[in-house]
């Protein structure tokens, strides 16, 4: 049973489930819950994983209800299907309420965690309740596992795939042809993020921005690739946009886009890393409701939200963050950039080294993982 609740952990549960079955060839059969890419390796969910895409600790009271629902849909799904293992990946409030709901209901279920919370950024408490709740951890992170040992979970560093990432095939002329751009025009992505709030709270800023800039360069052209989990909401709103904007769903034209942009303003996540393997310069926004900010400042320790920028200790990338994140402070950021070739080149080259510091996997995350499953499973059955 593989248990995914957004659109970076369904990523991850598809690589995971084609591995498995690398391994396992018809020996194996999947359950569970995930989005379009898990789906296509064969893992049906029951409902849409989308509205399970919460952000901001308010958001995430209001939505408690339904996600209570879920974690018992959840539960009786694994109930009729009785898995042999269930892996609940990433998605903390999500797949943490699963976790403890399927060990009440069948104690000897083995339970994997994969993604750990980030406790080294806030609330290291999250670790002692990680090791209550679930028999193992695969990790993304070399650095996680200290946390978590300490509490007693035993804690498999697989890496992380978003390092993996390969844009070699990537085609920029592609993405040019398709958009209709001429050889001396500039292309801005804006990737406003893979949840629904993300959508409300983010992508306006950034439509002001574009706006702004398009106005001083009507020769720049605006792509926004665009998640599975947020795709109608985001065609309709750009839509109604004063500017014209080219929506991309393909997974080649989105590598196409990352190869082919000039610089992209992005929603903090697993695609500034993504970003960066591209060879793509960036600033990087967010922003939260103002309550839950607030209430996400209480907790959260680390001056810095992108991840290569954590690892090189300074700001690689520029982060603009809630009220910072307004049209205009995100297009004067942007212009500057797009006006300056040498600062372009060097943000890509420091983005180069800062993700080197994360740690490049020397072997596939996702085939690491299947085999850490396997492993576990031998030795319970040992």
């Amino acid at each position: 049973m593989l248990v995914a609740a957004e659109a970076s952990g369904d990523a991850l549960g598809a690589g995971l489930a084609e591995a498995l079955k690398a391994r396992l060839g018809d020996d194996v059969r999947f359950v569970g819950i995930g989005g379009v890419r898990m789906a296509e390796q064969g893992v049906k969910s029951p409902f849409d994983i989308a509205p399970l895409s919460i952000l901001g600790i308010i958001e995430g009271v209001r939505a408690l209800p339904m996600v209570r629902r879920r974690v018992r849909d959840t539960a009786e799904l694994a109930a009729r299907e009785k898995p042999d293992v269930a892996i609940l990946i990433d998605s903390w409030g999500f797949t943490l309420r699963v976790a403890q709901a399927l060990r009440l209901q069948t104690p000897g279920l083995p339970l994997i965690k994969y993604v750990g919370p980030q406790v080294w950024a806030s609330r290291p408490g999250r670790a002692r309740t990680l090791a209550a709740s679930v028999d193992l951890l695969l990790s993304i992170h070399g650095f996680d596992a200290p946390w978590f040992e300490k509490e007693g979970l035993p804690v498999v560093s697989v890496g992380n795939p978003t390092l993996v990432r390969d844009f070699s095939h990537a085609d920029p002329q592609r993405l040019r042809d398709h958009i209709g751009a001429d050889p001396d025009d500039q292309i801005l992505l804006l990737l406003p993020g893979s949840r629904p709030a993300e959508i409300r709270h983010v992508l306006p800023h950034f439509e002001e921005a574009a706006a702004l800039l398009k106005a001083d360069r009507p020769a720049l052209r605006v792509v926004v690739p665009v998640a599975s989990t947020v795709l109608d909401a985001v065609k309709a709103r750009v839509a109604g946009w004063p500017f014209r904007a080219h929506v991309i769903e393909d997974n080649q034209l989105k590598d196409d886009a990352f190869v082919a942009a000039d610089l992209a303003l992005a929603c903090s996540g697993t695609v500034t890393t993504e970003l960066a393997l591209a060879n793509c310069p960036m600033v990087v926004a967010y922003r939260l409701g103002p309550v839950s900010y607030r209430l996400a400042m209480l907790v959260f320790k680390s001056p810095w939200v992108t991840m290569f920028n954590i690892a090189a200790q300074k700001s690689v990338a520029p982060e603009l963050l809630q009220y910072d994140c307004t049209g205009p402070k995100l297009a004067a950021a942007l212009a500057e950039r797009l006006d300056n070739p040498a600062l372009r080149s060097l943000q890509v080259a420091e983005q180069a080294k800062a993700v080197s510091l994360m740690g490049r996997p020397e072997s596939d995350p996702a085939t690491k993982a299947a085999d850490a499953v396997l492993s576990f499973l031998a030795s319970r059955a040992a």
